[in-house]
């Protein structure tokens, strides 16, 4: 990866998330306080390497685990909400000191990211979807939400259990990647993390957003692996009625997470659409 790469840890009320910070070498025309935010969603175990690394090249990242995945801190008595979700967020990038933040945003990373921008439309330069859902209702989040059956899951699953599950699912996530978000997915702390996120959350995710999020006037991309069996494609038509500018590149042959299935066909979407909105970047 071109340029510094450094691995910080920032607290937010006490609770830390490590946060990788990366990009070239400063140099005149680029401007300090932008930067392309990777925000994950309900799992931190998938990584963003394959698609942060191209980034890099060209401009400053910043990627955060979250609270309750990863190596982050999973206080049982934090909310895991939405809202409590862009709020650490928010802290994060003003102690990173960016005020124009393109997000690259996946899963529930959508709309931690989402509820932050609407509070911050004039920082948001861009804002790219992967797999992003308006609606969670599928059959694993339905689970979380059950009491005592998320309980059980939690005692009763492990790493060896989900990837079983994710080979089936996701057949073309490479071996490596599932068996990161399988050992993620059992981390200490993060099942109980999960089940009170969608509990609090609820099946639309993004209801409380959607009118101001129509006021946004900048560009969307909106990357979708089309196999995706959690958040089915038809969900991107939502966001083509949300936005006021926003373009649909659908993956065949991926499911959810389509940059560690297809990373050079993902890279090559999201730079090409970044590039150009990056000041600076020729």
């Amino acid at each position: 990866m071109e340029g510094t790469v450094e691995h910080r840890t920032l607290a937010v009320d006490g609770v830390r998330s490590p946060v990788l910070v990366a990009g070239p070498p400063a140099r005149e025309g680029v401007r300090a306080d932008e930067a392309v935010v990777f925000v994950h969603g309900n799992n931190a175990g998938a990584r963003w390497d394959r698609l942060l690394t191209p980034v890099a090249g060209f401009a400053r990242v910043i990627a955060p685990e979250m609270p309750g995945f990863g190596a982050a801190d999973k206080p049982a008595q934090w909310p895991y909400t939405v809202a409590a979700y862009a709020a650490h967020l928010d802290a994060i990038l003003r102690q990173l000191g960016v005020e124009r933040a393109h997000l690259v945003a996946h899963d529930f990373g959508g709309p931690w990211a989402l509820a932050w921008a609407v509070d911050h439309l004039d920082s948001v330069a861009s804002i790219t979807l992967i797999n992003t859902p308006v609606t969670i209702n599928h059959f694993a989040a339905k689970l979380w939400r059950t009491p005592v059956v998320a309980e059980t899951l939690s005692r009763m699953g492990n790493p060896a259990v989900a990837r079983w599950l994710l080979a089936r699912r996701d057949p073309g996530l490479p071996a490596g990647a599932v068996d990161t978000i399988a050992e993620h997915m059992f981390a200490r702390g993060t099942p109980q993390a999960v089940a009170k996120l969608y509990r609090s959350t609820g099946p639309n995710a993004l209801a409380p957003y959607v009118d101001r999020l129509a006021d946004y006037r900048g560009d969307v991309l909106v990357v979708w692996g089309a196999d995706d069996r959690y958040v089915p494609l038809a969900q991107t038509d939502d966001y083509r009625r949300i936005f006021r500018s926003c373009a649909v590149q659908s993956v065949p042959g991926a499911g959810h997470w389509p940059w560690l299935e297809q990373p050079e066909l993902v890279a090559g979407l999201v730079t090409a659409f970044l590039r150009p909105r990056l000041g600076g970047v020729r």
